[in-house]
């Protein structure tokens, strides 16, 4: 190991006790708190409450929410459409294509039966 090896560790080891400093009071102050009980559940014997929609400017810092369009669905390049398959993944053996118009229930516009997209899920799951 050479002594510039040895610095770049040191500087690397110093930040990462630095972060966990910083870190530690956070967590410390969750020990505080009192965490709800099973037995204070509003809705006892109902299930789990609703989900909670969260605005999009709501997002934590450097999360881009995805850009959707007026009818609520994921534009073809926030969702990475392509109009090829990848690999043996393609839009007609997706859950969410809809054959009879060739689109899809979550990217906008119609959509290749042969493409594909990050949001791509197996109809045989």
């Amino acid at each position: 190991m050479t002594p510039h090896d040895i610095q770049r560790r040191n500087l690397l080891r110093g930040f990462l006790a630095a972060g966990c400093a910083l870190y530690l009071p956070v967590l410390a102050g969750c020990r505080d708190k009192e965490l709800p009980r099973a037995e204070s559940n509003p809705n006892p014997g109902k299930g789990p409450l609703p989900a909670v929609e969260v605005p999009p400017e709501a997002a934590p810092i450097g999360v881009v929410p995805p850009a959707t369009t007026p009818g609520g669905k994921m534009t073809k390049a926030d969702a990475r459409y392509q109009d090829q398959p990848k690999g043996e993944q393609s839009c007609a053996q997706c859950t969410n294509f809809v054959p009879a118009s060739n689109t899809c229930q979550l990217v906008e516009g119609q959509v290749s039966p042969q493409g594909w997209c990050s949001l791509w899920a197996s109809k045989t799951t």
